[in-house]
């Protein structure tokens, strides 16, 4: 039987749908994600922590719930809007409905609400707060909807505990200070010969170059990049010490711990076809992005800017040289060129090489 639910917005629009997956009600961000396929890492993205995401694409899960494509070990969605749900996926990896997925995570689900309607509020108000209810909401319950924020993210999404990944006897070691880091990026790491030590976002400076590592890579994040005050004075410590690799919320600790500031945007960059362009080269690349800060270009005084958003204009990139970092804002797998060696990934392995013959 479909059960009828409310989507109000903190500016009072109101939406009706049909619930699926989990039941229940609940208040989180509403943001909006353009990919046409990759429900499933969207899903277990960390970064959405705290999150109501709709998503643009209409027709979701038609190729079923594919656990091999998680970006982690758990669903971080506080809810999922979409405008057409699949009942009966087809493909040969799928291992059942997406709404049997929703339901074991317990993350509610609505769908048949006008997604494009909703996407272009949120492109011309920005990204406000929402709450899925079973009964319409009240006035007061609707002003209550603006003290909602995302808190503690990276605490939150963060590994509590050190593991080790990859093959002993690569060439190179990395300390990977771990903010909630997607499965994908460890992955693209080990891939390209590095052996990775993920060390929780509690981590001290002493503590990551305790690993002895050939790089540090950091990687990661929820929430408010500028909220995590202590993190950024840790991350300040280890900046000129090892190669660095600084990736989403790296790139912004990287930066605010130089003195830089970070903003929120008015509703994000989500999605798999972000173009940034290489202010060195030229060249433009279509990224995958999942963020709602970026670093203020203006503010940023130590280091060089290298890519920004095609788009907007954003920061999406900076270049550290005297400090052997350099920090993306997107993914490096999407300058992936074919059987062209990664470019990002060349980058940081001549500096860890580097490192090595200097030493």
């Amino acid at each position: 039987m479909k059960k009828k639910v409310y989507l109000t917005l903190q500016n009072g629009t109101s939406f009706q749908g049909v619930r699926f997956g989990a039941t229940g009600d609940i208040t989180g961000e509403l943001v909006f994600s353009t990919g046409m396929v990759g429900y499933m890492e969207t899903l277990t993205d960390p970064a959405n922590y705290g999150q109501i995401v709709v998503q643009t694409f209409p027709l979701i899960g038609n190729y079923g719930a594919i656990r091999k494509d998680v970006e982690s070990d758990k669903a971080w969605v506080s809810a999922y809007i979409v405008r057409e749900i699949c009942d009966e996926p087809s493909n040969f990896r799928s291992e059942g409905t997406l709404e049997a997925y929703l339901k074991e995570q317990g993350v509610i689900g609505v769908y048949g609400v006008d997604t494009r309607e909703l996407t272009k509020i949120l492109r011309e108000k920005g990204a406000m707060n929402a709450r899925i209810s079973s009964k319409p909401l009240s006035e007061e319950e609707i002003k209550a909807l603006s003290a909602y924020s995302v808190k503690d993210g990276v605490q939150t999404v963060s590994p509590k505990t050190q593991t080790v990944y990859g093959d002993d006897n690569a060439k190179f070691t990395v300390a990977l200070w771990n903010f909630g880091a997607k499965n994908s990026t460890i992955n693209h790491l080990t891939e390209k010969g590095m052996r990775v030590v993920s060390l929780p976002a509690t981590a001290t400076a002493e503590e990551v170059l305790a690993v002895n590592a050939d790089g540090i890579v950091l990687a990661g994040g929820a929430g408010n990049p500028a909220e995590n005050t202590a993190t950024i004075e840790e991350v300040k410590k280890v900046l000129g010490k090892k190669p660095l690799l600084g990736l989403d919320y790296g790139h912004a600790f990287v930066a605010l711990a130089l003195g830089a500031k970070t903003a929120k945007q008015k509703y994000g960059h989500r999605g798999g076809n972000q173009p940034v362009k290489c202010l060195k080269c030229g060249r433009v690349y279509i990224s995958s992005q999942n963020h709602g800060y970026d670093v203020v270009k203006e503010s940023v005084k130590t280091g060089d800017i290298q890519f920004v958003n095609v788009n907007d204009g954003s920061c999406e990139g900076i270049d550290y040289p005297e400090l052997k970092a350099f920090t993306l804002q997107f993914v490096p797998e999407a300058c992936d060129l074919g059987n062209v060696e990664n470019p990002l990934y060349k980058k940081f392995l001549a500096l860890m090489e580097k490192e090595k013959e200097n030493a």
